[in-house]
């Protein structure tokens, strides 16, 4: 397993649609190896293909907490295929936007249908954190960021924040 480098805004990859998986075959098992080893070293509780720079529609996700046992699960072409009317709030943050966090509503409840690393089509019932991380991370594989939730005052500062930050890296 390889801990990947994480892509960090305002990277244009994280803005781009994600392909559908054709095959599960070794390497995209071998993805969602990396993309857990990588998540954890974060740490994080969920990662999108797209963050580590594949554009294939993966995701891996992780709400265990700590001292619990882990309970990985990844999702390979996730859709959702129902929501809630009822919304929850959740501060969020994202390891493509590092130490940044922010109260998002989303469905409280979602429906997803995905196949698993075995290729068989798989149907969830996700309800609070882990319901607010799937649409998260398929929201990634759409290229769209957790903050294209939030007002565009505060959008616009964190983008330029880190527009900032990567050009002082880049002149480095």
């Amino acid at each position: 397993m390889t801990i990947r480098p994480i892509l960090i805004i305002p990277e244009p990859k994280l803005r781009t649609l994600s392909a559908p998986v054709e095959k599960i075959d070794s390497e995209v098992r071998k993805l969602v190896e990396d993309m857990f080893e990588t998540m954890y070293d974060a740490p994080g509780i969920g990662l999108a293909a797209i963050q580590v720079g594949v554009q294939r529609r993966v995701i891996t996700i992780d709400v265990a907490r700590d001292g619990e046992n882990k309970k990985p699960l990844a999702l390979i072409n996730p859709e959702i295929i129902a929501a809630s009317e009822e919304t929850s709030i959740y501060s969020e943050g994202c390891l493509s936007i590092p130490e940044y966090y922010e109260e998002v509503e989303r469905p409280a409840k979602v429906a997803v249908r995905f196949l698993d690393v075995e290729g068989k089509t798989r149907e969830v019932e996700a309800e609070g954190l882990f319901a607010t991380c799937v649409q998260h991370e398929i929201d990634h594989l759409n290229g769209v960021l957790f903050i294209d939730h939030i007002s565009k005052l505060k959008r616009d500062r964190v983008i330029k924040k880190f527009t900032k930050q990567a050009k002082h890296k880049a002149e480095a």
